[in-house]
């Protein structure tokens, strides 16, 4: 038999692959997401060195494919062989069974996981050795079911790149790794989200008709099993290629370098693009990307922060009138873009009650989220730092005892909360908030007759504010201020809520519906609000923690972190801030408002203040942007910098102050000082957290 037929599994499995892959990268190609026309040679580029870059993937994914082809035969079960192997198999067994055995000194699910293999080897061994005259329908099946493995894993992938193209507009990145960690609330949001039952009804249906058909092609392999020589010659080509794959698919990767990110995004390889997010979830600012002395970088700082000294941002903050101890309520919204807002251009009507609201308020109507998950909002508005690379800080071992709002209003005698609809574990928001001093209270604390509606998520919004009526109720008989963080969970998806509370129902699972019922749960809350003896002395502080998508046709589009945000409290006269703010200058704007007098870390500055100098910061786990000056400078790993002019794109109908749209163009002459300043601000973030100097 000719070494053609030899390798029908692996080309037969391949030729699915690429199939599979071509369909997908063609329905991304059309999805709404994307956003771009694409050039003739950008769409060749696409199609082809995406084919080539799966060709080589494949490659390596085809490893245990060839592990398993390579170890079938006959002679191993001859006596006295078969029975040998059989012993030390069982031995093995008993070994790491013992629980002394070195695995256990990793500790974790590693010796269950091998110990479970190792038994399924010896059921298998045993069946193959003891009866022979059924060995070969049993390897048959044996067959059939790894080569079903792969086609279902080829098809699994292929769906769970479309629904995260679906909600993100990219291939895998490090959102995908996180959630791998969080299994229990992402496999939720998937039950909640769609018609799992048919539609991994339908997966297995389609998987086992494929199955059938390149089982049929391919059980050349099995029914004539190669020789020693054969294999010999199999293995060398296979790991001939696997070898030259290992520096083929990294090679590939650096032709992803069009302008345009969906150019890119539809080229790439989704296995790749997972295991480099995995690879880069930690990422070393002084590694990987573009660096100054240290003492000019904090001189440059210095002239955005005139009274720090040294390495460090310590400064004091002088007020020239009496403190005013109001209580505060920070509420940040899951997922809540700007244009969802009418004076931001949507006329849809999914936001009356913020509508009205932030005409009576102090409105920001230029401020930008730094970045495009809610732990970088929830960093952003608690630590008033710029997103450093790779993980947020609330994700980060070194989280706690950190410098931060809750800090500053445990000095001035407040009670410090943080209220979570859901469970605080996702996302590590109990570990970061219960190490910074905060009060935790999530689902956990809720009593049964408390929880109306709830999804994977949490409770919907409406408890939640419930609940944190009851819960400033009580804090308000004890004669201390409160200060009381607010995190709503109701805006995700699959948008379900309690029926019969706005004009879109629950059960659509819309985002109109998410962003409504949202506005529809902050009006009763309001309302019940007014009523309590604490309400004239409190300030409510309203902003998103990010915007509901963060695609586009460039790294870091604008519109995809523009946020809205206001402070409302009552007899508070209504006014507009229109200068460039970042999420991160929120909060020690509020301090100012109530006239504190402290010693600040932040970077984060009151914007209302004279010597503040407008910039804002937005980044994703890599990239990391300023906007100043009207350009877009970003920093991305090893040591890359690009620049783009802005251009803004107006929309007929909105106010200048409220417009969102920008056309970004690479700068025709790079502006030094704006990359100095760039590199400044992540490079002093970065190394005050690496030095433990963000410290309370």
């Amino acid at each position: 038999m000719n070494l053609h037929k030899k390798l029908s599994p692996f080309y037969n499995l391949a030729l699915f692959y690429f199939v599979i892959s071509f369909i997908l990268r063609l329905v991304l190609f059309f999805h709404p997401i994307t956003q771009s026309s694409f050039t003739f040679f950008e769409s060749i580029k696409i199609f082809s060195l995406g084919l080539i870059s799966d060709f080589f993937v494949f490659v390596i994914a085809s490893v245990f494919l060839w592990l398993y082809l390579i170890f079938i035969s006959n002679t191993k079960y001859n006596k006295p062989w078969g029975y040998i192997i059989l012993s030390l198999l069982l031995v093995l067994f008993l070994y790491i069974a013992s629980g002394k055995s070195i695995l256990d000194e990793y500790g974790g699910a590693l010796p269950r996981i091998v110990l479970i293999f190792i038994g399924i080897k010896i059921i298998l061994f045993s069946l193959l050795l003891f009866l022979p005259k059924h060995r070969d329908k049993i390897r048959f099946w044996l067959f059939a079911f790894v080569v079903f493995l792969y086609v279902l894993l080829i098809l699994q992938n292929g769906l769970s790149e479309y629904f995260f193209w679906n909600e993100f507009g990219v291939k895998y990145n490090f959102i995908a790794v996180n959630y791998l960690i969080y299994t229990n609330e992402v496999i939720g949001n998937i039950m909640e989200s769609y018609p799992v039952i048919p539609l991994f009804s339908a997966l297995f249906i389609i998987t086992g008709a494929f199955t059938y058909f390149i089982v049929k092609k391919s059980t050349a392999y099995i029914t004539a099993i190669p020789s020693f020589a054969e294999k010999i010659k199999i293995s060398i080509v296979y790991l001939s290629l696997f070898l030259f794959s290992l520096f083929a698919i990294p090679t590939l990767a650096l032709t992803e370098n069009s302008k345009n990110v969906f150019v890119n995004e539809l080229q790439s390889n989704g296995l790749y693009k997972f295991l480099l997010a995995f690879e880069n979830n930690k990422l070393d600012y002084f590694k990987f990307y573009k660096t100054l002395p240290n003492d000019k970088a904090f001189a440059i700082l210095k002239q955005q922060l005139p009274t720090i000294s040294n390495e460090n941002t310590t400064r004091q903050i002088e007020s020239d009138s009496a403190e005013n101890h109001k209580n505060v309520v920070l509420i940040t919204i899951e997922s809540y873009s700007a244009d969802f807002m009418k004076m931001y251009g949507n006329y849809q009507g999914i936001t009356p009650f913020l509508d009205s609201l932030a005409q009576k308020s102090l409105q920001f109507t230029n401020l930008y989220a730094t970045g495009n998950r809610t732990v970088r909002g929830l960093e952003a508005v608690t630590l008033c730092i710029p997103p450093t690379a790779g993980e947020s800080v609330v994700k980060r071992e070194d989280n706690k005892n950190k410098f931060s709002t809750g800090a500053i209003f445990k000095q001035k005698g407040y009670q410090v909360k943080f209220m979570y609809g859901g469970d605080a574990f996702f996302d590590n928001m109990q570990d970061f908030y219960s190490g910074n001093g905060y009060e935790i209270v999530d689902k956990s604390s809720f009593s049964p007759e408390e929880i109306t509606f709830s999804n994977v998520w949490g409770v919907c919004d409406e408890d939640m504010y419930h609940k944190a009526i009851k819960v400033m109720n009580q804090e308000s008989k004890e004669n201390k201020p409160f200060f009381n963080h607010i995190m709503t969970v109701s805006n995700h998806r699959p948008f379900t809520y309690p029926n019969n509370k706005i004009d879109i129902p629950g059960d659509v699972k819309s985002r109109d519906g998410g962003v409504k019922y949202t506005d529809y749960s902050l009006k009763k809350f309001f309302s019940m609000a007014s009523k309590q003896p604490w309400y004239k002395n409190t300030v409510f502080v309203i902003v998103a923690d990010h915007c509901a998508s963060s695609a586009g046709k460039t790294e870091l589009p604008m519109d995809k972190y523009r946020i809205p945000a206001f402070i409302y409290s009552p007899g508070i006269k209504p006014e507009k801030y229109t200068g460039l703010m970042s999420q991160i200058d929120l909060m020690p704007t509020v301090f100012g408002l109530l006239h504190f007098s402290y010693q600040s870390k932040f970077f984060g500055q009151d914007v209302l203040k004279s010597d503040y100098k407008p910039r804002a910061f937005i980044a994703t786990y890599q990239d990391l942007g300023l906007i100043k000056d009207n350009v877009l400078t970003i920093l991305s790993p090893k040591q890359q910098v690009k620049q783009f002019q802005l251009h803004l794109t107006p929309k007929e109908g909105v106010a200048p102050e409220y417009q969102i749209y920008y056309c970004e163009k690479p700068l025709k002459k790079e502006r030094t000082d704006l990359i100095n300043e760039t590199i400044s601000f992540y490079q002093t973030a970065s190394d005050l957290l690496r030095k433990k100097k963000y410290q309370k």
